[in-house]
């Protein structure tokens, strides 16, 4: 019994280790994917504010204009 707590108490450590490391890469696959997101809804509003001022007044400078 006294050889028997120690273990169990490492048992459970080990297995809380192991699901929070599960949890955080899971974690930081859903922000890359998000990071992602963002960065393209980024690109499409740049690229409607564009659209909007060559549809308003004119034509877009060079400046501002995207490069692919």
């Amino acid at each position: 019994m006294n050889k028997a707590l120690p273990l169990a108490a490492l048992l459970i450590a080990l297995g809380l280790i192991i699901f929070l490391y599960l949890r955080i890469n899971k974690l930081e696959a859903a922000l890359k994917q998000s990071e992602q997101r963002f960065s393209d809804c980024e690109l499409v509003n740049f690229q409607l504010q564009n659209q909007l001022v060559a549809a308003t007044r004119g034509p877009v400078p060079d400046s501002l204009k995207v490069r692919d």
